[in-house]
């Protein structure tokens, strides 16, 4: 039960941000779980697929970080080889949005650079989907 006890938090502050917040520090929590979780952590690739095409060996080496300016955007980092990348990042104030910009990325990027939604959070691993559309693609995760 302990070992669950993160996501089962995470689920309960999700499902009672939904609601209009009135001050109780809804958001409060959310954004010390988001920080705690997701901020200036190392992640990589775990799973990648688009249309059944499994992309995941294309992100191999590749360690990706959304860094903290504020709770709901930031820098992001994409290192590989010593080779450093950049881009921003930013989240609605739900977290159920990702939005992923890289400047001037390698193609391989192509596929990370838009709206996701994430699926689940079930730490160590962020399960996402496209926002706002019905497409194939996958996007896991995992948090080193």
């Amino acid at each position: 039960m302990m070992k669950n006890f993160p996501l089962i938090l995470f689920l309960l502050l999700l499902m009672t941000s939904s609601c209009k917040s009135n001050g109780d520090g809804t958001n409060a929590l959310l954004e010390q779980y988001f920080a705690s979780n997701v901020l200036n952590r190392n992640f990589t690739v775990s799973l990648a697929t688009d249309n059944g095409n499994d992309l995941t060996a294309v992100y191999n080496g590749y360690v990706f970080v959304l860094l903290k300016t504020d709770f709901y955007h930031g820098p992001l980092q994409a290192t590989k080889s010593g080779t450093l990348y950049t881009g921003d990042w930013s989240s609605n104030n739900d977290y159920s949005k990702l939005v992923i910009t890289l400047s001037s990325p390698p193609s391989e990027f192509d596929f990370l650079r838009r709206q996701w939604r994430f699926t689940r959070k079930n730490f160590p691993t962020l399960e996402l989907a496209p926002w706002g559309s019905s497409d194939a693609l996958v996007l896991h995760m995992y948090r080193q």
